[in-house]
């Protein structure tokens, strides 16, 4: 009887192991994680959670009863610490190795620490002990100054702002989540920041934090100084590979996998989530993908490759993530930050916005949508990037919902 050993419990480990089942592996699974509580979804810990609306036991994604319902063994609390991939054993921290004929490694990404030195009362936000201490942080009064302008530190300066906080967002971009919405479009994400009253400093970085819980200071590199009562560090994530590193895999920023997200070289080792980067065939190289849908369509994609390795499937997919951050619902679809142009239809300056940005790659081709409280525009759009339509095409097919408005 077959076993599959998955190293990660979050939403990629947790999605291989029910898809597997799903799809007719009878065998032995383990599923392996570093926390102990049961497996959790992440994306509510800087909203619903954040918030205090949610508590733990609603963030589940897998209770213990569930898993015993599928025959899934969880090995909670005790974190892998080394892969012996020669005699397929992985080590874990209490001392036992579990043996396996297959593993997925799903192990995702840790947040980047913060490389200031405050005494206390600096947060970083990816796990559920983060997120119960920045929530209890957020309780005490003082301002908030969120580093970062990306998806998470948006996301905290959105919750915290409407809990009441004085919050300023800090970040060395001109605009927010401009790394993958680029400068004109991160900069109407910038404008309802600034309608909400929050306070932005984009285009400036941080010199130093210092003091403690309560009173921090905050020096910004045109010598501003900002008063803290806490402080949130959202600068990226970093993939969780430090237990590969002796291993022998291929690790360049994650674990480098091919087309059917096998490790190079390694056919019964699979990867899956935000430590993974895969070959994308249809962009022609290697990529890595941190967000909460990826790891859920390559779950599925390793499930029937691990099932059924006589028929295997490309992970081709394009990709998809979203925002939740004051009324605004951010969707995106492909890569706009590769896009040569785009276009504007709808209105952003409507309350609340309802308004898409329709982006072409060189070749011509619809590649890339952002949409902002626009959800049937976004679906429509996925389907025509996933299609590769050329970009007029896509934009007549698109025009039936609404024509765009303005030319970049």
């Amino acid at each position: 009887m077959s076993t599959v050993v998955i190293v990660g419990a979050s939403v990629g480990g947790v999605r291989t192991a029910q898809a597997l089942r799903a799809q007719g592996h009878d065998g032995r699974i383990v599923l392996v994680g570093a926390e102990p509580h049961v497996p959790y979804d992440k994306p509510p810990l800087s909203k619903q959670f954040l918030a205090g609306a949610w508590e733990h036991d609603r963030l589940a994604l897998l209770t213990e009863e569930e898993a015993a319902a599928d025959r899934i063994e969880l090995r909670l609390g005790v974190a892998a610490t080394g892969l012996d991939a020669a005699a397929r054993s992985v080590e874990l921290a209490d001392g036992t190795t579990l043996g396996y004929d297959t593993l997925v490694i799903a192990t995702g990404a840790t947040a980047r620490p913060s490389p200031w030195a405050a005494e206390s009362g600096v947060h970083v936000l990816r796990t559920l002990a983060d997120g119960t201490g920045l929530r209890d942080a957020l309780a005490e009064p003082g301002p908030l100054v969120v580093v970062g302008g990306g998806f998470i530190g948006a996301e905290v300066a959105a919750t915290a702002h409407a809990a009441g906080r004085v919050v300023t967002v800090v970040d060395p971009l001109p605009s927010p989540i401009a790394r993958v919405l680029g400068d004109e479009v991160g900069r109407l994400v910038g404008d309802v920041h600034r309608r909400h009253g929050v306070e932005t400093r984009f285009g400036t970085g941080v010199r130093a934090v210092s003091g403690h819980v309560g009173a921090l200071e905050v020096t910004l590199t045109d010598g501003t100084v900002l008063p803290a009562g806490t402080v949130v560090v959202g600068i990226g994530a970093v993939p969780a590979v430090e237990w590969l590193a002796d291993s022998g895999l291929e690790l360049d920023n994650g674990l480098v996998c091919d087309e059917f997200c096998h490790a190079t070289g390694h056919p019964e080792i699979f990867g899956v989530g935000d430590v993974a980067r895969w070959f994308h065939a249809g962009h022609g190289e290697h990529v890595r993908v941190e967000h909460w849908t990826n790891a859920v369509e390559q779950a599925a994609c390793v499930a029937h490759n691990v099932v059924h390795p006589e028929e295997p499937v490309l992970y081709r997919p394009t990709e998809y993530a979203w925002s939740d951050q004051y009324d605004w619902k951010i969707q995106i679809a492909g890569r706009p930050n590769r896009a040569t142009g785009f276009e504007l239809a709808g209105d952003p300056t409507t309350d609340p916005p309802r308004f898409g940005a329709l982006y072409r790659d060189e070749a011509g081709r619809l590649s890339a949508a952002v949409t902002v409280n626009w959800p049937k525009l976004l679906v429509a759009a996925r389907r025509l990037i996933t299609a590769g339509t050329p970009y007029e095409e896509g934009l007549s097919v698109l025009d039936k919902l609404i024509a765009p408005v303005s030319a970049a």
